[in-house]
């Protein structure tokens, strides 16, 4: 298959281009430096310079394509108000310009990556595909833009787009650069004195398997249906207390009070700097403060075999490809 993948520079669409070629599928990516796309030249991918607002680019690259997977997106939870243009841009207007393209060529089958985030706080219960965001205020701003791009796809599906959707929950593996993955690199380094929101609640999926269910999405996923990519129902307690099983570390017993968070909140760049958090404490308080992101993967498993591993063994396999444990631990 000729397949047109944007998001193949991000840390989930990485995956899906190397699975991709390594069945022998023909993949063209859309990327803003080529420079600095060494991986998908290694894996003998083509590509076509540009972003998601380079409309007459995109248009080229789905023209002929047997299939589209939209996978890049701005993700990032704390940004400051002078960048939500810029996400609005990549994650609304992008999502509408590629699946627009995809529509417009007549392209036989897409896959638009969403996101578990798109149902907002669950309060606790674990949702499936037929629940929709209740209209509260969004937890964060990236919540917002991709609730958004979700209904742009929905919408485009009702004039007849064959996109399957796809929505990863916590995604997690080697390499992740995202403030989850922040806080569990300190605490494997004995460097997280105590643990900021630990009720908040997430589904942690393996980046392999989020990976290859973009591909069941592909060959298996029925047009105008949305299939969640989830993993092991965990809080963050939970999370650490199961990393440190793995490095033989014990969690911290205390928890960060949020009310600290709140005071230190104007002083949000530095003490997020400091933290290695992102600098608007606020939204990283709204969208982590007993706040649950729960979703099932019973209809990914039951009607395309999504099968993702179980937590302590994907994070061993983290661990081990990232020299925190030694192979074979």
């Amino acid at each position: 298959m000729k397949i047109f993948l944007t998001g193949g520079t991000g840390f989930i669409c990485g995956h899906v281009a190397r699975l991709l070629r390594e069945r022998g599928d023909e993949v063209t990516c859309l990327v803003r430096d080529p420079a600095k796309a060494t991986k998908l030249t290694d894996l003998a991918c083509e590509l076509v310079q540009g972003d998601l607002s380079s409309v007459e680019v995109i248009r080229a690259g789905v023209e002929g394509a047997d299939a589209v997977i939209h996978g890049a997106a701005i993700f990032e939870v704390g940004i400051p108000k002078s960048q939500h243009a810029q996400m609005f841009e990549a994650n609304v207007r992008g999502t509408e310009n590629v699946l627009g393209a995809a529509l417009a060529a007549g392209t036989p089958k897409v896959v638009y990556v969403s996101t578990v985030a798109v149902f907002g706080d669950t309060h606790g219960e674990v949702v499936n595909e037929s629940y929709e965001h209740p209209g509260e205020a969004y937890t964060s701003y990236y919540e917002e833009t991709k609730t958004e791009a979700h209904r742009v796809a929905r919408r485009l599906i009702g004039e007849g787009l064959p996109c399957v959707i796809v929505q990863p929950s916590g995604v997690y593996g080697p390499d992740d650069h995202s403030s989850l993955g922040s806080v569990i690199e300190q605490f494997v380094d004995g460097k997280l004195p105590m643990i900021a929101f630990p009720e908040m609640g997430i589904c942690m999926v393996h980046v392999e398997d989020v990976a290859a269910g973009v591909l069941l999405g592909l060959d298996k996923g029925v047009p105008g249906e949305s299939y969640i990519l989830s993993g092991e129902t965990m809080r963050m307690r939970g999370i650490i207390e199961a990393v440190g099983s793995l490095v033989d570390r014990k969690a911290p017993k205390r928890s960060m009070p949020t009310g600290v968070l709140k005071v230190l909140a104007p002083a949000g760049p530095l003490i997020g700097k400091l933290m290695k958090q992102p600098p608007t404490l606020r939204e990283l308080i709204s969208s982590a403060d007993g706040v649950t992101f729960w979703a099932t993967h019973q209809k990914a498993t039951s009607q395309l075999g999504f099968t993702p591993r179980p937590f302590k063994e994907g994070m061993r396999e983290t661990l081990i490809a990232e020299g925190k444990l030694p192979a074979g631990a």
